[in-house]
């Protein structure tokens, strides 16, 4: 089973995130776009576990503690460059409160032998990924890590949406209050991955306990 943590949009943002996509979506037409329903912030990619393994994590994630908190979600960009573009994004703004909820949940997974993250944890909202060419000669959707790897390089999928972009100015989506996190399944399918919750966590303080 393959599974992440993350937390869901509020349905007030994830309207105006819906509607900006059917908006500029036919200026990279080539790109594959978030489905609405799927759109979420994620806190750790975790991957495939046997069953008795995600109910383990489950127990474990039912541990973390962190008060309820403001997201903003404004901005956008491009990873890794602009210049070289795999994946568009919408910043996320939440400063100390999710940077802790992410440290938290990686450091309960990994008493269970998970291996912990490499590099500091760096919320987005991924929108849209580019397209690649295969070896095989086929063009297939990009990864979505954040990470240079050897295919990147010129790229002009996003480039009539780059242009578009640079004329709209600042764009807010709003802000929402976390109050719960997701454990996640994700299932591969020709259409994209499609993600099916399996268990809701709620915020709450550690002296709540």
């Amino acid at each position: 089973m393959r599974i992440f943590v993350g937390i869901g949009l509020s349905e007030p943002v994830r309207a105006k995130v819906t509607r900006f996509i059917e908006g500029i979506s036919g200026f990279t037409p080539e790109a594959r776009w978030a489905q609405p329903e799927s759109l979420h912030i994620t806190l750790k990619f975790i991957g495939e576990q046997k069953p008795e393994q995600v109910v383990s994590i489950t127990e474990r994630l039912r541990h973390v503690r962190v008060d309820p908190f403001e997201i903003r979600l404004a901005g956008w960009g491009f990873f890794p460059t602009p210049n070289a573009p795999r994946v568009f994004w919408i910043g996320i703004h939440a400063d100390a409160p999710l940077a802790d909820l992410a440290a938290q949940v990686d450091a309960a997974v990994a008493e269970l032998g998970i291996p912990r993250e490499d590099r500091p944890y760096s919320p987005h909202l991924t929108l849209a990924r580019g397209t690649v060419h295969a070896r095989s000669g086929h063009r297939q959707s990009s990864s979505g890590d954040p990470k240079r790897q050897s295919t990147d390089g010129p790229n002009l999928t996003f480039a009539v949406l780059q242009k578009r972009l640079a004329t709209m100015g600042d764009i807010d989506f709003g802000t929402m209050t976390a109050d719960m996190f997701i454990l996640y399944r994700s299932q591969l399918s020709p259409k994209g991955s499609q993600y099916t919750k399996l268990e809701c966590f709620p915020l709450c303080p550690a002296q709540g306990v």
